[in-house]
């Protein structure tokens, strides 16, 4: 699944619509994951990352592919720190290495995260 976002009520449709397509395949907690993950990158994005992403959403042997791009080619730390709960940096980051089972960035692509099926 392949979307656009440029504001919120893009995402919040986004998100219905891969949870829609995702409901009969993958546990309530894997979408519910997925759905987290997704929302904590492009509301960065949204805020940080020039206003506009190019969101995509695949199964791949066992596992979520989230792939997630922005028009400023952001590329976020290596490594998540977050020191404070109430920390308004890197405590959405630090959710998304929570989830995932791993992290990488390219410029093709952008942030690519993958979570695990349950």
């Amino acid at each position: 699944m392949y979307f656009e976002i440029d504001d919120y009520n893009a995402l919040r449709a986004a998100l219905q619509q891969m949870s829609r397509a995702f409901e009969k395949e993958l546990s309530e907690e894997t979408i519910f994951n997925s759905k987290l993950v997704a929302t904590e990158l492009l509301s960065n994005v949204l805020q940080h990352g020039g206003g506009r992403a190019k969101f995509r959403v695949e199964r791949m042997g066992g596992e979520i592919r989230i792939c997630v791009q922005c028009e400023n080619a952001y590329r976020p730390p290596a490594k998540s720190v977050c020191a404070d709960l109430l920390a308004e940096r890197g405590r959405g980051l630090f959710l998304v290495d929570a989830y995932c089972e791993r992290r990488t960035y390219s410029e093709e692509d952008g942030i690519v995260v993958f979570l695990k099926e349950d």
